[in-house]
């Protein structure tokens, strides 16, 4: 197994113990998500390992090749798992695999961390997020299509205050790893804890919305 293969496979692990933790009432509750519950979230997260490539393809022109319509067709699948089920999904799919496996175990890394903080931040649950995951997921969300982050960060320096990374040129975007990623993936939440004279161009660039 790679290294980012295996830091994908403990967030993943993490992510399922927090979710553990998790009130009946937390799975109704809103998230950075905005038309999506924690409940529905994590349904995203589980739907693509299930998915062959003929099963992604027949979803894809089922949404008309559009990243958001594909998602909800997947959370509308099965709307009414329980947290036991949800939680089990990942706990039978620590290791990428199908679409979550592309680039390396990039794209399930970078979801599976995105999506936590995603519920973690509007229920006040934060958490540190090793750094070795944070500076992988920056790296890769720069490129990542879904995310948008690159037409967000053009022309742009990202700087994280509290991780060896940094990335791009111009006016400068600075602020916590963590902070910064959910920014350039379009959660304005996180808007507030970046600064620099870049950061005014990140926030008006925000209409570009990453995968929900």
């Amino acid at each position: 197994m790679n290294e980012v293969a295996r830091l994908a496979r403990e967030e993943r692990a993490d992510f399922a113990a927090f979710l553990r933790t998790l009130s009946p009432a937390h799975w109704d509750a809103p998230t950075l998500c905005s038309e999506w519950t924690v409940r529905e979230v994590v349904t995203h997260v589980v739907d693509y390992d299930a998915l062959g490539y003929r099963d992604l393809l027949r979803q894809a022109v089922r949404g008309g090749l559009r990243l958001d319509r594909m998602n909800a067709l997947g959370v509308e699948r099965k709307p009414d798992r329980t947290p036991e089920e949800l939680i089990a999904r990942i706990d039978e799919h620590l290791e990428p695999r199908g679409l979550t496996a592309a680039f390396g175990g990039r794209v399930a890394l970078l979801d599976g961390l995105i999506h936590q903080q995603d519920i973690r931040r509007p229920l006040g649950l934060p958490r540190e997020v090793p750094s070795d995951r944070l500076r992988h997921a920056l790296a890769f969300a720069r490129f990542a299509p879904p995310i948008k982050a690159g037409w967000r960060t053009r022309g742009l320096r990202l700087v994280a205050t509290d991780l060896d990374w940094s990335a791009g040129t111009g006016p400068e975007v600075q602020g916590p790893g963590e902070a910064l990623l959910m920014a350039i993936a379009g959660r304005d939440a996180a808007l507030g804890e970046v600064s620099g004279p870049g950061a005014a161009i990140l926030a008006s660039r925000m209409g570009a919305r990453g995968v929900s």
